[in-house]
């Protein structure tokens, strides 16, 4: 069941950029008190390409302890090949994890045709194989804005029939695509209530690693049928939406954190933070939708 807001877990680094697991308990202690679905760990948020293996299973690992049972605890398991793929989505459910957030590979976009990604796709995601491949339910995740690749629809389609596979996390934008896929997460809180409206399943919201709260009311807004609500408290989170995603990335992401409680700290290099000016304008968007 993936309705409902999942935050994609911004990662904590100490400021020798080591992986901070005191600070991240902190952080979850506060995250367990809103009502979210479940919890992200190690996708486009968490700086997963920065991290090593073992580090990436440790986070599964301290956030799956600090996790109630009742919360999905969905890890970002994709790699470049398909094997390395399966065998860290088996690792990752070792450490923990209810799904396996699957990026589709892109280094070689080229040749990512449909039928490649429909059989990297199906080799990792068997609930039974001679090779192990998953033994946890698989979610699709489409990021274009990181990979340059866009998941086609053909290829989501054909893999929509797998019984292991249970979702897609369209992080497009295209919210006349996401209309047509099954159980599609949508992934920005600014086009949240156009996607709960014709059927999205849940969201995986930046924005909800600092605004939690308001988000979890926009998602109960949008099922009770509570248009007017729904598209006034929307509107105010759309800016700053905006500029923890696309605006700032997640060096703003981290820094507004930081304003709300949380600890958000820096961001493992080549990741620089944001200059005196951009933290201006970033308090100034807060503060002027009324949440500073």
């Amino acid at each position: 069941d993936l309705r409902g807001i999942f935050p994609p877990l911004a990662t904590p680094f100490s400021p020798t950029q080591e992986v901070d697991y005191g600070q991240l308990e902190e952080n979850l202690r506060r995250y367990t008190s809103i009502p979210f679905r479940g919890l992200v760990v190690m996708g486009s948020n968490g700086e997963y390409p920065y991290l090593e293996p073992s580090e990436r299973l440790d986070v599964v690992t301290c956030v799956r302890r600090a996790l109630p049972r009742d919360r999905l605890l969905l890890a970002g398991s994709g790699c470049e090949s398909t094997q390395a793929t399966i065998k860290l989505t088996v690792s990752m459910a070792e450490a923990g994890a209810d799904v396996a957030l699957v990026v589709t590979p892109c280094y070689y976009r080229g040749s990512m045709t449909s039928a490649a990604l429909v059989q990297h796709y199906t080799e990792v995601s068997p609930a039974w194989s001679p090779i192990g491949a998953s033994p946890i339910p698989v979610v699709l995740y489409s990021v274009p804005a990181n990979t340059g690749l866009d998941l086609p629809l053909e290829a989501v389609l054909t893999l929509a029939q797998h019984p292991n596979i249970v979702g897609i996390k369209d992080s497009g934008g295209d919210v006349s695509g996401a209309r047509r896929c099954w159980l599609s997460m949508a992934c920005q809180a600014g086009y949240q209530h156009t996607s709960v409206s014709p059927g999205a399943s849940g969201g995986v919201c930046a924005l909800a690693n600092i605004l939690g709260s308001p988000l979890c009311q926009l998602d109960r807004l949008c099922r009770e049928g509570r248009g007017q609500e729904a598209r006034d408290l929307q509107h105010r989170l759309i800016e700053p939406n905006t500029a923890v995603t696309r605006r700032f990335g997640i060096p703003g992401l981290k820094k507004a954190m930081e304003w709300f409680g949380y600890y958000g700290g820096p961001c493992r290099a080549p990741l620089a933070p944001l200059s005196p000016t951009q933290v201006e304008e970033l308090r100034s968007t807060f503060s002027t939708n009324g949440w500073l």
